[in-house]
């Protein structure tokens, strides 16, 4: 199987979520700015990334008052619902970790998801400074993605109207093509495109099919994701094959 540029194989997921704080904290130094923003994914294999990085061996190293947190895409549930990826990052992060309240930058869904991906869209905006994304300046320092064993990435699923948007920053899933099958708000391939780096974090046998698809030239949503710098891939060897 031919894998996709940029792509690096680990021995294991723990040795995956290793190498994305290591880039992670990279991505906040070469930042250089007063605000860092990175976007995170929901998924098994982040949650041990972001619970690494709260851990005492890189708690430290990351500039914990610099940074927002936004989030690719989130089920249209409470935040403390187990579906939930503000649950996830919360629970992962722990309440004690050093982050203040306004930089962890959820996505509203108790209206449901079109009320939901307007607020969101006009959140990033605000935090953008501007109307509009400008072409020549990331909104996001690092995206993080995964990749669904149908191809997805974030909650941009193939065939769904979402995986189409071109205007909007962020769009309504009201229906999932995966379980579980309920409503969600999505960043759009405009938004995540808007990033220094994008960074897949990709682990489990369960992938290799994707993987393959992607390889094979089929146009899946993963496949459709660009940045302004690199997009990079962090396979474990289960994943690889």
């Amino acid at each position: 199987m031919s894998l996709p540029a940029g792509t690096h194989v680990l021995p294991d997921a723990e040795a995956v979520a290793r190498e994305a704080a290591e880039r992670l904290i990279a991505a906040c130094g070469e930042a250089g700015t007063e605000r860092i923003a990175i976007c995170l994914s929901g998924g098994s294999t982040p949650k041990r990334l972001y619970t690494l990085l709260a851990s005492p061996e890189y708690a430290t190293r990351v500039p914990w008052p610099r940074v927002h947190w936004f989030f690719g895409d989130d089920r249209a549930v409470p935040w403390d619902d187990p579906r939930s990826n503000v649950r996830m990052v919360r629970d992962a992060f722990g309440h004690g970790s050093e982050i203040p309240p306004s930089h962890l930058h959820f996505i509203p869904t108790d209206e449901g998801p079109e009320a939901g991906a307007r607020a969101y869209e006009h959140a990033l905006l605000d935090f953008y400074g501007a109307d509009a994304l400008d072409p020549a300046r990331p909104l996001f320092d690092l995206v993080l993605l995964g990749l669904g064993e149908d191809g997805h990435t974030a909650s941009l699923f193939p065939g769904k109207p979402a995986a189409e948007e071109r205007a909007r920053l962020a769009a309504p899933v009201p229906e999932a093509g995966l379980e579980p099958f309920v409503p969600r708000v999505s960043l759009t391939f405009p938004a995540l495109a808007s990033a220094r780096h994008v960074l897949f974090l990709v682990t489990g046998a369960g992938k290799r099919a994707p993987l393959a698809r992607l390889a094979a030239g089929e146009d899946l949503p993963a496949g459709r994701v660009t940045a302004l710098g690199q997009v990079a891939w962090l396979l474990d060897a289960a994943a690889a094959g």
